[in-house]
Formats: structure tokens, C-alpha cells, sequence
């Protein structure tokens, strides 16, 4: 059996894995890849006495996928927790940074004395939020926005001071338009199990209390959920490179063209070579993978090139601690779409991670552009950094100049969950049934974490070891 996989990112390198891993007497594994180098947006450089990250910065150790990876790849002990202390976010509000109550997690308070003495809300907007206590259950509908969501159970300013921001953080999205069964499903299964949204998340937060022994601090996203590894998020992608073989393995390979004889794929690279394979796994953005699609299966490339994606920027930046006046009491902030800022958040990766900085230094990385602000992704590397100078002097009151900057740009990166998602899925995976020896893998299908992409990369190679054919030969 011999089998291409092209896009050589975590889910690429997942799926190349879970094929070597299956050790399938006979299998031949090729792993393509336009860039010139493996591991996609995960990438970590050492600069300055820091650990920078140029992509993500940590994973969701609640989704087993990538974890169970690092324990196969012998790497599970290098993964780190975030730092005990200052496990909450910042809201920007009227040009200010104020803390999130204590226990309030993505869109509902665990706490009623945070909830009630913040001021973050209006007293109409806190017992708003509080008649999610009262409400009966919503209509039974197919799927649902986020944001009609959030107005039926919390009302509008938790929609507008803190969901937003914090679904544009993880999504760089609009939650009137993503769907909430295709993002967070759990809060929809909170909503008919147990009506009310808050008495569910304080069931939760008294069960992890109780099995962690301690209460859980924090507010803003599940921090304590959040890991890494010691040096770096591209310790995973290194560990896959030294488990697969590298005379399989080659970059600056683009693949041009796909196209389907009979039961076998017949694959063309840019540089001229061919390879004619059982099966193929298209790990690259949705688009991408449509228009190799375009001559085998129009529906099926329709439906890809319907999936919508936005655009973002990283910026890293390095300061002395001396000429940072801020606390530093928290892992970041967030910005709300309608304070009308030109960033749309800002980790304290120094604060979030240990061993991120040299003592007397502060990692900053801030987030630049999303849906609602694609316009600010078109000017130049100076005009983007004077923007994120200008916004952290008005929230943190620096005025020093940076001691070192790197950006990051990613194109179309973000795929857009709108809502009808998950029925666009079910359409593509019936598509799909009349391509055996065909799979797809990546973020735009079934969650946009890095544990999401492992997990779509070895279902992948799942589908193509149980359905391809064996009749092709290599070229």
C-alpha cells in the first residue's frame, strides 16, 4: 500500500505518523510539503533570552489527542502546566484593563461575589446574566449562533464585554455568525441537560474542585487545562520528525495537481515529479484541497471552497521588566470589537509559561486582525508595529521601545465554523464515501485546536489503512 500525504503541519505529520505507526506490512509512506520546513504554524525560536512562539503557545490538555501523541513519541514528560498564580484575563472597557470576576469562564459566573462586585458590568447587565437561573430551555433548532446564544441565556453585554473578545481570541471569528454546536457544543449540552448554563459550569467547577483538591482559581479561558512543552510548542513537531523516516519526507514540494485513475491517485508536484499512490490525505486548508479537487468531484469541491477563513498576525515583542509599569498580574487581555482597538488581545507569555523569559525581561505576544478587522493585516511591518506600540501605551503604559520584535503573519489561516457547519460536514463526509482512498485532515473540518488537528490527521490515516484499494504502482 503506498500513501501520500500532503501539507506536512501537525495534522499532516499526525496522519504520517498513525500510518508508520501501524506498521502495515508492505505500507509506504510519502509526506509532501511547499514550504521548507515540517510543522505548518507551530514554530518556536529562541531569541533574546526568551522562548518565543511564533504560532501557538499551548494546547488543551482536556482533549487527550496530542497528549496521548507526546506519550507514544516519549515526550509526555516535557509537557508543563501554566503558572499557578495569575491564572485570569483583563477585558478591555472604556480605554481600561479590568480583571474578569474570578470564576467567570468563557460566557457564565461560577462566583456569585466576583459576578456581583465587578465592575465590568452594569447592575441591568449583572441580573441579566442572573435570569439564566430562571429560563427555561431554548426552542430545539438545528444549530444556532454563538451570539443568539449568549443574548437568550446572559444578555448582551456579557455577549459584547466578554464572549465576543474571547471567541475573537480563540476563533478570530463574529459569534452572530459561528455556530455554536460546531465551536462549543458543551455549553448547548449544558443548556437541555441541565437548563440552566451557571448551575451547570458550578457543578463542573465543584467537581474539578474536589478532584483537584483545592479550588480552581481563574477566570477567562479553562487555564488550568492549558499545557505546553518546556522548550517550546515544536517539541512535538521535532518528535514526530525523528519517528518517521526522512528518505519519505520532502519539502519544497507543492503539489500542483491530483487526479483519479481508476482506484489510484496519480500525484504531481511543481518541480515535475509524479507519484501515483492506493491513497491520499489532503492535510492543507480547505481551499487548498479543493482546487486539487476541482477535476474529481465538483460537489465535493464546493463545499470545501464554501468554508470561509480569516486572516490574523502574532507579534511578538521583549521589554526589560523595568520598562513595563503594569502588574503583570494576570495571563493577558482580551478587546473587545467595540472599544475600537487595533489589536484584538495580548498574552503575558513570560507571566503564562515559566522559563518564556530571562529574569528581568517580559514576553508580550499581541494579536492582530481576525473577521471584523481584516483591513489592518494590509499595511507594512512598521505601520504594524507603530499600531501595537500605540495600543499597549494606552492599556500597559509602555512608552520604551521594544529590545527586540518578531512578526507573524498567517493568511486565511482561521477557518470560519459558521452556522450550518456541522451539516456541511455531514454533506462532505457522504461525498467522501465515493472516494475510498480518499481523506482529508486539518482544522477546517472538526475542531481548531492542535489537539482537533492530530486527532482529524490520524482519523484520516484510519480511513485510508480500512478503505483504499491495493492496485497502484509507484511512479
Amino acid at each position: 500500500m503506498k500513501i501520500v500525504v500532503v501539507g506536512g503541519g501537525i495534522a499532516g505529520l499526525s496522519a504520517a505518523h498513525r500510518l508508520a505507526e501501524s506498521k502495515r506490512p508492505g505500507l509506504e509512506v510519502t509526506l509532501l510539503e511547499r514550504a521548507d520546513r515540517f510543522g505548518g504554524i507551530i514554530r518556536t525560536i529562541e531569541h533574546d533570552g526568551c522562548l518565543i512562539e511564533l504560532g501557538p503557545d499551548s494546547f488543551l490538555s482536556s482533549k487527550p489527542w496530542l497528549a496521548d501523541l507526546a506519550g507514544r513519541l516519549g515526550v509526555a514528560d516535557r509537557i508543563i502546566h501554566t503558572a499557578s498564580s495569575q491564572r485570569r484575563a483583563h477585558v478591555v472597557y472604556r480605554g481600561r484593563l479590568h480583571p474578569l470576576p474570578d470564576g467567570f469562564l468563557m460566557m457564565a459566573p461560577t462566583r456569585i461575589r466576583p459576578m456581583v462586585t465587578t465592575s465590568l458590568f452594569s447592575w441591568t447587565g449583572k441580573v441579566r446574566c442572573a435570569l439564566d437561573l430562571l429560563l427555561p430551555r431554548g426552542p430545539a433548532i438545528d444549530d444556532e449562533s454563538l451570539g443568539a446564544f449568549v443574548r437568550r441565556r446572559f444578555g448582551g453585554e456579557v455577549l459584547e464585554r466578554v464572549v465576543q473578545p474571547l471567541i475573537g481570541g480563540i476563533y478570530a471569528g463574529d459569534p452572530d455568525a459561528l455556530s455554536l454546536k460546531a465551536t462549543i457544543p458543551r455549553f448547548l449540552e449544558m443548556e437541555r441537560r441541565h437548563r440552566s448554563v451557571i448551575k451547570a459550569m458550578v457543578a463542573q467547577r465543584r467537581a474539578a474542585t474536589k478532584r483537584q483538591g483545592g479550588s480552581p482559581a481563574g477566570s477567562g479561558a479553562r487555564y488550568g487545562e492549558l499545557v505546553s512543552f518546556d522548550r517550546g510548542m515544536e517539541t512535538i513537531v521535532q518528535a514526530l520528525l525523528k519517528h518517521l523516516p526522512s528518505d519519505a519526507m520532502h519539502t519544497r514540494t507543492e503539489v500542483v495537481s491530483l487526479q483519479r485513475e481508476g482506484n489510484s491517485w496519480r500525484v504531481a508536484s511543481g518541480d515535475g515529479r509524479e507519484f501515483v499512490a492506493d491513497g491520499v490525505i489532503l492535510a492543507l486548508p480547505s481551499g487548498k484541497s479543493a482546487e486539487l479537487l476541482h477535476d474529481t468531484d465538483s460537489a465535493l469541491h464546493a463545499e470545501l471552497s464554501a468554508i470561509p477563513h480569516a486572516s490574523s498576525a502574532v507579534m511578538n515583542l521583549v521589554y526589560r521588566r523595568s520598562d513595563v509599569p503594569h502588574p503583570l498580574d494576570c495571563f493577558g487581555f482580551v478587546v473587545p470589537a467595540v472599544e475600537e482597538r487595533k489589536i484584538i488581545a495580548c498574552t503575558f507569555s513570560s507571566v503564562k509559561f515559566p522559563n518564556r523569559a530571562l529574569e528581568g525581561l517580559v514576553l508580550l505576544r499581541a494579536f492582530i486582525g481576525g473577521v471584523r478587522q481584516q483591513d489592518l493585516l494590509d499595511v507594512d511591518d512598521e505601520e504594524m508595529l507603530r499600531y501595537v506600540r500605540d495600543e499597549l501605551h494606552d492599556l500597559m503604559g509602555i512608552e520604551a521601545a521594544p529590545r527586540h520584535t518578531m512578526l507573524t503573519r498567517y493568511p486565511d489561516a482561521m477557518p470560519q465554523y459558521l452556522v450550518g457547519h456541522a451539516r456541511r460536514m455531514e454533506r462532505i463526509e457522504s461525498l467522501l464515501e465515493k472516494h475510498p482512498g480518499l481523506a482529508l485532515a486539518g482544522n477546517a473540518y472538526g475542531g481548531v485546536g492542535l489537539p482537533d488537528c492530530v486527532h482529524s490527521g490520524e482519523q484520516a490515516a484510519e480511513r485510508i489503512l480500512t478503505n483504499a484499494p491495493l492496485t497502484s504502482r509507484a511512479v
